[in-house]
């Protein structure tokens, strides 16, 4: 509070920063540990989702609980395809290139333009596909990958969303 001389929402995001920095130093650490989680809404869709900490008395934790049950409820209501930008694979990210491409060529672009242009486009096309990208559903302002980090800031340990598997009735595999 003397920091940000005496406003307390400067105070709040000073804190909430110190704590982010310190989770993503925690992000080195080995994370084997944790829960499997799962989500079953109106017996039409359910989800397993393991999220991993560090240790089982986090893992028991009720905070940590709740994280799963939050991250499972997230992947039953948003569909995300991926757990994060990482799991994408090339060829899919590479089809997604030629086609941003050729849509920005076929706008009149200018050629200059275009890499940034479809950089953004990727960006924007496979956010929505990436669970930890996506904007959370119980708090749309924050996403999936920044409710984590506020929970490893929390728990002060590293914790890493694994895999997750949805079903949902009928749905054509």
């Amino acid at each position: 509070l003397e920091e940000a001389k005496g406003d307390f929402d400067k105070a709040l995001e000073a804190m909430r920063k110190k704590g982010l920095t310190k989770a993503e130093k925690r992000g080195e650490r080995e994370a084997r540990q944790g829960l499997v989680g799962n989500y079953n809404h109106d017996n039409r869709i359910g989800v397993v989702v393991e999220v991993n900490c560090e240790t089982d008395f986090v893992a028991r934790n009720e905070i940590f609980v709740n994280l799963v049950k939050d991250v499972a409820m997230h992947i039953a209501a948003s569909n995300p395809e991926f757990v994060s930008a990482n799991d994408i694979p090339a060829n899919l990210r590479e089809d997604a290139k030629k086609e941003f491409a050729e849509k920005a060529k076929a706008d009149g672009k200018p050629a200059s333009m275009i890499d940034n242009i479809v950089e953004g486009m990727l960006k924007k096309h496979f956010a929505e596909k990436c669970l930890l990208d996506q904007p959370f559903v119980k708090n749309p302002d924050q996403t999936v990958g920044e409710y984590v980090k506020e929970h490893i800031a929390k728990l002060g340990e590293n914790i890493i969303v694994r895999r997750f598997a949805r079903i949902q009735l009928g749905e054509k595999v």
